[in-house]
């Protein structure tokens, strides 16, 4: 998929496809590049997320951007969901660390325990988004859980995102372990401390892949699939 997405992205950022034109049918696509229709599509997701396409049912995708300016992960831009995600779930994560109880660490270590041994995406974003729900409800304040609950979609496309594009599932797993430890141990500060570094991660992750450090030069040929 990585391959796939790379390709096109390039293709749209060199002016193989400029804004107005839209791609080739999917069909054409998985023959030409020699991949599957269920890799093209996520690749296909990427792109609309990077906001370099639109897909509109029916006619097929069309590129309306050249250059990635902020991803948008259902109703919100990658830069106001990060934004938002600094200044509740790091409170909520101290807060969490002095009112959590024994149900909720329990909870929270066998969520991460099934998390560190899934290796399907999609199951693995799934149980993400319950671990944060989840700390949010140790906070035992129901409107942070309203919040978290409010931008649980979003939250979930950039997961998606992330782990496909940036790898980040391993590393996130060591991030959320080290919550959970904090947790535990009831500090606050180091709960925070580590809320504000996963976040961070994320962040920087996600800048890497909308403008990486090292392009390229396109080579000829397709895709390795």
């Amino acid at each position: 998929m990585e391959a796939v997405f790379g390709h096109l992205r390039s293709a749209i950022e060199r002016g193989e496809y400029v804004v107005g034109d839209k791609l080739p049918s999917e069909a054409e696509l998985c023959r030409t590049l020699e991949v599957s229709r269920p890799v093209l599509r996520e690749a296909l997701r990427a792109l609309q997320a990077m906001g370099l396409t639109v897909s509109k049912t029916g006619k097929g995708t069309f590129v309306v951007a050249n250059t990635v300016e902020d991803p948008t992960f259902g109703d919100y831009a990658a830069s106001d969901l990060l934004e938002v995600r600094r200044h509740v779930e790091i409170p909520v994560a101290g807060y969490a660390a002095l009112r959590r109880t024994p149900e909720d660490l329990d909870h929270l270590g066998h969520l991460l325990d099934r998390m560190e041994q899934e290796t399907d995406t999609t199951a693995w974003v799934a149980m993400d988004t319950v671990f944060h729900l989840a700390v949010a409800e140790a906070s035992r304040n129901p409107v942070f859980r309203r919040v978290i609950e409010e931008i649980r979609d979003a939250l979930a496309r950039q997961s998606t995102f992330l782990n496909e594009l940036g790898g980040r599932r391993e590393q996130s797993n060591c991030e959320h372990r080290a919550i959970l430890e904090a947790l535990a141990d009831g500090s606050e500060h180091d709960a925070v401390e580590a809320m504000s570094h996963h976040l961070l991660r994320v962040e920087t992750t996600l800048t890497d892949i909308v403008r990486p450090q090292h392009t390229t030069a396109p080579t000829e040929g397709r895709p390795e699939a």
